[in-house]
C-alpha cells in the first residue's frame, strides 16, 4: 500500500469513505447497513495496508459512526485512523459544537478523532462556521489543543470564492480540505484552481467522489478505447485513480466503496506508483471534455453587463454543464444562497445577453435548462430539516 507522510503520520494513500456502505439484502433503508460485509471489508483494508476510515454524522441515517465504530474497535487503536465530521452545513439549536462532538465521540466508541473537518463548507454553511455567535472554528480548535482531535481539517463542496472566504477567515487554523477532486471536475468544477489554491496556503488535499459516484468507472467500451492503447491493463477506475496519484499535494484519496470486490480492486491500484504520465493525462483530460456535452462558454461576462436582474451567467452556464452531466445536490445548494431574483428562475428571457455573447449561445434556454434541472433535485435545506427532526427523536 502506498502511504504517504502527514505531520509524522504514515497514512494509506487510500482511505475508505463510509457514506456508500453495503445494505443487508433486499433493504433500501440507508440505515439498515450489513454489518457483516462491513467487517470483511474493514478486515480486507487493515490487511492490506489501508488504515484510514472516514464517517460523517448524516451519514447512513446516523449509523455509519455506530458501524465503523464497532467495525474498528475489534482491532488495536493505534492500528487505524478514524476521521469524523461536524454538520455545521445543517446548524440548528441541535447541532451545539460540544454536544455534537461528544456525542459523536460515543457513537464511534472512542476518546479522540485522528482527523476531524467541519463538514461541507459551501455558500450558505460558511455563514454559520464564520458567525460568532457559534463558536465553531474556536471550540475545535480548543479540542485540537486538548488532543481530543489531533488533525483539524474542512470538507469543501462550494465555489472558488467560496474556498478563497474560508482560507482568509480560518485558513492558518486547518491542515487538511477535502475536496471533490476527479479529472472530470478537474475542469468542470474548477478542481484544478481549488488545488492550486489549497497547495499555495500550505493546505493538503483530501479527496472525495474521485470516480464521481461510480460515473467514472463506468465508461463506454467507445470511450475506453484510446485508454486501454495506452495502458490495456488498468480498468477505467484504475485511470481516475492514477490521475489524482500524480498530483502532490493531494496526501489521501477516499472511496466510498460498496462491498469487498471494490475495495480489492482500489487496494490492487494502490499497491504500485504509477501516476499517469504527461501524454496519458492529455488523453484522459480530452476525453473529460468529450464527456461533458458542454455549453461553450469561456466566461468573458460580456452578458452580464446588460442582464437587468443581474444574474452571474457564465456561474449559470457552468452549473449547467454540470447538470448535463449529472444532476447533484451542490448545484442547487449553490443558488439557494442567493436571493430568489438572482437565481436562474429569475431570468427574464429578455435576449440581451444572447445578443452580445461572442460564441452565439443561447444563453436564455440554457438558463432555463438549469432552472428545470434544478427543480428535479431535493431541497437541501429541507433534507437537512428531516434529518434534524431523525437526529431528535434518535435522542429520545
Amino acid at each position: 500500500m502506498m502511504t504517504n507522510d502527514f505531520h509524522g503520520v504514515q497514512l494509506s494513500r487510500l482511505g475508505l469513505g463510509t457514506m456508500r456502505l453495503p445494505l443487508l439484502p433486499g433493504q433500501t433503508d440507508s440505515a439498515a447497513i450489513d454489518e457483516k460485509r462491513v467487517d470483511e471489508m474493514i478486515d480486507y483494508a487493515l490487511a492490506h495496508g489501508v488504515n484510514y476510515f472516514d464517517t460523517a454524522h448524516p451519514y447512513h441515517g446516523g449509523q455509519s459512526e455506530r458501524v465503523v465504530g464497532r467495525s474498528l474497535a475489534r482491532y488495536p487503536r493505534e492500528r487505524w485512523y478514524l476521521a469524523d465530521k461536524y454538520p455545521g452545513h445543517q446548524i440548528a439549536s441541535s447541532y451545539d459544537p460540544a454536544a455534537m462532538f461528544e456525542e459523536q465521540l460515543g457513537k464511534c466508541g472512542v476518546d479522540y478523532f485522528d482527523f476531524y473537518l467541519l463538514h461541507n463548507v459551501y455558500e450558505n454553511s460558511i455563514q454559520v462556521y464564520t458567525d460568532p455567535r457559534w463558536g465553531i472554528v474556536d471550540y475545535f480548535v480548543e479540542q485540537k489543543r486538548l488532543g481530543r482531535i489531533k488533525h483539524l481539517g474542512f470538507s469543501c463542496h462550494g465555489s472558488l470564492d467560496t474556498l478563497s472566504a474560508f482560507l482568509d477567515y480560518c485558513g492558518d487554523k486547518m491542515e487538511f480540505c477535502q475536496l471533490q477532486l476527479n479529472y472530470l471536475d478537474w475542469t468542470l468544477q474548477q478542481g484544478k484552481e481549488k488545488y492550486d489554491l489549497l497547495t499555495s496556503r500550505g493546505i493538503a488535499v483530501w479527496v472525495m467522489e474521485p470516480i464521481r459516484g461510480g460515473k467514472l468507472a463506468a465508461l463506454s467500451q467507445e470511450q475506453m478505447e484510446p485508454l486501454r492503447r495506452l495502458r490495456p491493463s488498468d480498468s477505467a477506475a484504475a485511470w481516475a485513480l492514477r490521475f489524482l496519484q500524480g498530483l502532490p499535494n493531494v496526501k489521501m484519496i477516499l472511496s466510498g466503496m460498496s462491498n469487498l470486490e471494490q475495495m480489492v480492486e482500489n487496494v490492487d491500484t494502490f499497491t504500485q506508483d504509477r501516476p499517469l504520465t504527461a501524454s496519458e493525462t492529455t488523453a484522459l483530460l480530452a476525453l473529460a471534455e468529450d464527456m461533458k456535452d458542454a455549453i461553450p462558454c469561456t466566461a468573458c461576462r460580456y452578458c452580464c453587463d446588460g442582464c437587468p436582474m443581474g444574474l452571474d451567467i457564465p456561474a449559470m452556464i457552468a452549473a449547467c454543464n454540470e447538470a448535463r452531466f449529472a444532476l447533484s445536490s451542490g448545484i442547487r445548494m449553490r443558488f439557494d444562497a442567493l436571493p430568489e431574483d438572482k437565481r436562474p428562475a429569475a431570468c427574464l428571457a429578455c435576449g440581451k445577453c444572447a445578443q452580445i455573447c461572442p460564441q452565439g449561445i443561447d444563453v436564455p434556454a440554457v438558463i432555463k435548462e438549469l432552472a428545470q434541472a434544478m427543480e428535479k433535485i431535493p431541497d437541501w435545506a429541507q433534507v437537512c430539516r428531516q434529518r434534524e427532526e431523525e437526529a431528535l427523536r434518535d435522542r429520545g
